[in-house]
């Protein structure tokens, strides 16, 4: 068994693993953070964007004064945003049979491997990671090319160049590799290989393994999954949560008794108290409100589904509290009226107390009362009707959590320069310091309040406690503690064995091995055997059979009989035999015992017997008739030059043991 590591991201993962003639695919996250190198799109034209200088290198050597853009001590691409794809040189990907994908957010790299790797498998997900990973996939394609750029710059990417670059473009990993955003088409024609699957539902692949969905109480419809043989069981843990709050809870019970147990997703914020994420974010709408009373207006850069549910849900108890009744919320976003109504359907993804609601009946989240009563409006962009029905102060939610594109862009531009506005990041996938470099020198106050709901690794060594895995695969990020805090022994795997850590590019041998196949025999077959009992409750029969091997299914069937020879045409007709089958060695079964064994030499005569210990068992040496038995678990052995007196010795040894 081989797991091909395709990704370096821990909470974007991208796996291969191989199992029992099987290839298959563990999620296919797409690594965003290369966009943090490259200067926003804005959707209106920015002055002071096209103004900025182009850089040079202090000698003069390099010039890229086209491609590359200062800003605030820090340098940029001037060109269209691209991302850093899973690898695809480790394996060839077209011999992958499945992709199981675990969340939403771990499959926006899905296109590039289905439409660009000659994959001709399927694609298993559950509905609402489907459809809202169909929403995501649509927003950043759609924010992509609301902003076309005509230049594409590659000349910084020369190894020899970006050697002497300045800063993050240095350490860049792999940039030859990025690429731009995929189309709509090559979207449509990704997902449309996806099968859809629900919870505990089995699916057999090829008649060789077996896979099936947990719920892993993350995000709606979010999985973990379980890839089982008759005898082997490997559990996969991606992007899990055991805070209360819209999915359905974590299913922790059917991850027990895995052989391998891999471990990705685990949350991005370490340090956090999960429990108080939410709570915390609600605490920071209180210099919201002052912003808001001071005539300011509060930006929240955020994805079009997720935790947005959570934080609408505390906005809305928050402007019960605050009497600010009358702010009006704008949420924007090209998909954004689709992502609301998705959350309001899918009641069966949803916790108990939020499926409840549905049958009062009630909406399961108070945004549908929000939109009612006028307090939230969602837009598809900033053209169009919200032009007209915009008013200040508010406060915006849409995307990208980067600040590189999206509509998040015009508002930065807009109210970056005034101290009086706030922005609050609650995503944790960005450094708020990057994201927020280009817009230097920012006036307007930032919050930092990242709310990442994914298990911490208190919970995990608590869960891996409980499960007890035979074995645990994770990134080695994982295996050691934070570069920023390295005294922290607390925020790493502890475990015994110790995990086997992964990293981009690395192949892994798992400490794996396939010990029993299961194989069915036909029922004539099975009338036709004769146990023998070899001791109490354990029967033996022998069979000769043939092995039958289809779709990993492997059958014992009865020897086919020789078919009848065709009479000949010579007159003088000879009766041929068919072949003699030489009858079958009838085996033995049991021990020699050493002591009996002896007594039984004695009663007939032979007395001079020595007696050595081995690794095996035991050596008998009769010195007067020159002859050696060798005792051992398996088998004996009898060297003797003397035929009568080797018979009689092979006759002694039967006694002892069993014939079937």
């Amino acid at each position: 068994m081989k797991l091909y590591c395709l990704s370096g991201h821990p909470t974007l993962p991208c796996n291969v693993l191989k199992f029992k003639s099987t290839t298959i695919m563990l999620d296919c996250g797409l690594d965003t953070t290369s966009v943090l190198n490259f200067l926003p799109l804005p959707l209106v034209h920015s002055p002071r964007l096209s103004k900025l200088p182009g850089w040079n290198s202090k000698d003069g050597t390099l010039n890229l004064e086209k491609e590359l853009k200062e800003c605030a001590g820090r340098v940029f691409v001037d060109s269209q945003p691209e991302f850093c794809l899973p690898e695809r040189e480790l394996l060839d990907l077209s011999t992958i049979d499945v992709i199981l994908i675990s969340n939403y957010h771990c499959m926006m790299a899905l296109p590039y491997i289905t439409e660009h790797t000659g994959f001709t498998g399927t694609v298993y997900a559950t509905e609402p990671t489907l459809q809202i990973g169909r929403l995501l996939m649509e927003e950043l394609v759609n924010f992509m090319e609301r902003v076309p750029k005509a230049q594409s710059a590659t000349c910084w990417k020369n190894k020899e160049i970006q050697r002497m670059l300045p800063g993050c473009l240095k350490d860049a990993v792999d940039v030859w590799t990025w690429k731009r955003c995929y189309s709509m088409q090559e979207v449509n024609s990704a997902l449309s290989r996806v099968q859809l699957v629900g919870y505990s539902q089995k699916v057999e692949l090829f008649g060789a393994v077996q896979v099936s969905p947990l719920s892993s109480g993350y995000s709606l419809g979010s999985s973990n999954w379980i890839i089982q043989s008759h005898h082997e069981k490997v559990s996969y843990v991606s992007g899990s949560s055991l805070l209360t709050t819209h999915p359905q809870p974590m299913d922790q019970s059917s991850l027990k008794n895995s052989d391998v147990l891999i471990l990705t997703g685990l949350t991005q914020m370490p340090t956090a108290n999960p429990d108080g994420m939410l709570g915390e974010f609600c605490s920071n709408l209180a210099p919201a409100a002052m912003t808001i009373r001071a005539g300011g207006n509060v930006l929240v850069p955020c994805y079009s589904s997720g935790v947005i549910y959570d934080l609408l849900e505390c906005l809305y108890q928050f402007i019960e509290s605050a009497n600010l009744g009358t702010t009006p919320f704008y949420f924007i976003s090209p998909v954004a009226n689709s992502s609301l109504e998705f959350s309001q359907i899918f009641a069966e993804w949803l916790c108990n107390n939020k499926q409840s609601k549905v049958y009062l009946p009630e909406p399961p989240f108070p945004h549908a009362e929000l939109i009612q009563t006028n307090k939230l409006k969602h837009y598809p962009s900033i053209h169009g009707d919200f032009s007209s029905e915009f008013r200040q102060p508010c406060v915006v939610f849409t995307g990208h959590p980067s600040l590189r594109f999206g509509d998040v862009v015009h508002f930065m531009e807009l109210w970056g320069k005034s101290s009086l506005n706030t922005i609050i990041f609650t995503e944790p996938d960005f450094s708020y310091l990057d994201a927020l470099a280009p817009y230097q020198p920012l006036a307007m106050k930032c919050v930092y309040c990242p709310i990442d709901t994914r298990l911490n690794f208190h919970q995990v060594s608590k869960l891996l406690k409980e499960v007890q895995p035979l074995h645990v695969v994770c990134p080695e990020q994982y295996t050691q503690p934070p570069l920023t805090q390295s005294h922290r022994s607390d925020l790493m795997l502890e475990l015994q064995p110790p995990p086997m850590p992964y990293r981009r590019c690395s192949v892994l041998n798992l400490p794996f091995r396939r010990r029993y196949e299961r194989v069915y025999i036909l029922p004539e077959l099975a009338n036709s055997l004769v146990p023998s009992e070899v001791k109490p409750n354990v029967s033996i029969a022998t069979v000769s059979a043939v092995l039958h091997s289809k779709d990993n299914k492997h059958t014992l069937q009865s020897v086919p009989k020789p078919p009848p020879l065709p009479p000949t045409k010579k007159r003088k007709r000879v009766m041929e035999e068919p072949p003699l089958v030489p009858a079958p060695k009838r085996l033995l079964s049991g021990v020699v015992p050493l002591e009996t064994f002896l007594t039984t030499l004695q009663k007939h005569g032979i007395t001079e017997v020595k007696v050595e210990e081995t690794a095996d068992g035991h050596i008998l040496h009769l010195q007067a008739e020159d002859t050696l038995i060798q005792l051992e678990e398996d088998g004996t052995h009898i060297v003797c030059d003397n035929e009568p007196l080797r018979t009689t010795l092979r006759d002694l040894v039967l006694r002892f043991l069993q014939k079937l």
